[in-house]
Parts: structure tokens; sequence; C-alpha cells
């Protein structure tokens, strides 16, 4: 280590003997940082070694997102609806709350309008996009019971008093909803009624099966099997 600097004073004292008496005194050391301008001192401040963060950051993001598309493309496998609802001011108790009441059919996932209409581009569910406004979380229901898939988030935003927080759209048959024609998705009949009207019109005279035929293929499809369905019934029965 170098030695500090010091600096000296001399001076003299008056003696009875006549001889001059010689006194050193020490100063305090010389503060290096106050060393004349010519003396160079040369001071290394370390670089900080975050300027990487960012593009890490980003890059964490951009994976998150590729996920969450993922994740929506895999729930449209076996979909019949795909519906958007307005949960701006939802709690997180609240949010908690609904995911538990829905059924297992019915699957709730919050992402952004982009990365849903990212994962539904090309596809059925593109007529989604009119809905893609503001914030949402997404309502992907599994089963052709769609009343019943429904019913459980009505009976929610009654209970709780979220009339704000109403359906923004859906898609179902590749057909979208409005908010406004929610209600015919709410009214569909259920298959079990499907069925027994199906059947009923197989009884009455043609110009009802003909009436029933003119209903949507879906409904057609669904009855014409359970009528299958029974006829192999009653004939397992008959060889009984």
């Amino acid at each position: 280590m170098e030695a500090t600097a010091t600096a000296v004073m001399s001076f003299a004292l008056p003696s009875t003997n006549s001889k001059t008496q010689t006194c050193h005194l020490l100063t305090r050391p010389i503060n290096p940082f106050t060393l004349p301008p010519s003396s160079k001192i040369h001071l290394r401040v370390p670089r900080p070694h975050n300027h990487r963060l960012p593009t890490i950051t980003a890059a964490i993001s951009r994976t998150k997102k590729e996920a969450t598309v993922e994740t929506v493309k895999q729930q449209l496998e076996n979909c019949y609806l795909l519906a958007g609802i307005n949960y701006k001011g939802f709690t997180v108790k609240q949010f908690q709350e609904l995911r538990k009441s829905l059924p297992e059919t019915t699957k709730l996932i919050v992402a952004k309008n982009t990365l849903v209409y990212k994962a539904v581009e090309g596809t059925r569910w593109e007529t989604l996009k009119p809905c893609m406004k503001g914030m949402n979380v997404w309502l992907f229901v599994h089963t052709e019971e769609i009343p019943a898939a429904i019913k459980p988030y009505r009976d929610f935003q009654k209970e709780k008093k979220l009339e704000d927080n109403d359906f923004t759209g859906g898609v179902f048959e590749g057909k979208y909803y409005g908010p406004d024609e929610f209600k015919t998705l709410e009214t569909l009949p259920t298959r079990a009624e499907i069925y027994a009207n199906l059947l009923g019109s197989l009884k009455s005279p043609a110009s009802a099966l003909v009436s029933t035929l003119q209903a949507p293929a879906r409904d057609v499809v669904m009855v014409l099997k359970a009528y299958v369905k029974k006829l192999e019934e009653e004939a397992g029965a008959a060889q009984s």
C-alpha cells in the first residue's frame, strides 16, 4: 500500500541558552482527492450488468403468449359454444366462485382479445371478432346442452348483481350471436325435447314430419339417432 503523504511545519522557539530550538509539527494526512489539478487519479466505476434483462423479459412474455394461444386452441377441440363475458370489475373472490359454480363441461379462461383472435383466425370461430373489445373472460362449452351450460353463469350473475357483466357475444355452429341474440342460445331445446319432438312427428301426419325435417340439420340428425337407438332397444328387448 502506498504511504500516505504528510505535511510538515517547522518553526523556532526562543531559548534562555541563546540557542534556537526547532520544533516539527505533523499535520493531518493530505486528502488525495484535494490534490492539485496536475495530479491524476483514475477511479473505475463498475458497469451495470443488467443491460440484457429487457431481452430476457421479452422472451418470457412471448413464451407466455404462445402458451395462451395454444391453450385456447386446445379448448376449441370438441367445443360447441365459445362466448365472451365482460369481467371488468370482477374481484378475485368472485372469479374463483364463478369457476367453482360451472359444470365440468365448461371452461373459463382469461386471455387477451388479440391472443384469442390469433387462435381462432382462419377457423369457423373467427366470426367471434365483433365481441373482442374491452375486458373479456372466455367461456368454452364442451357439450351440446347449451342452455344448461349457460344457466350457471346467469344464476351467478343474478346472485352477485352483476348486471353489467353480461355476455359480449358468442359463436355457435359457426354463427355469431351478439348480446341481444343470446336469448336464442339460452332457449334452445334440450336433446330430450328434440327427441320427443321428432318421435312425435314420426307418428303424426306427413305434414308434421316435413316441418320437423325443415329444422336445422343438427337437430334432425340428433333426433334420428335417438329414434334408431330406440328401435335397437326395442329389438333387443323382444329377443330377450
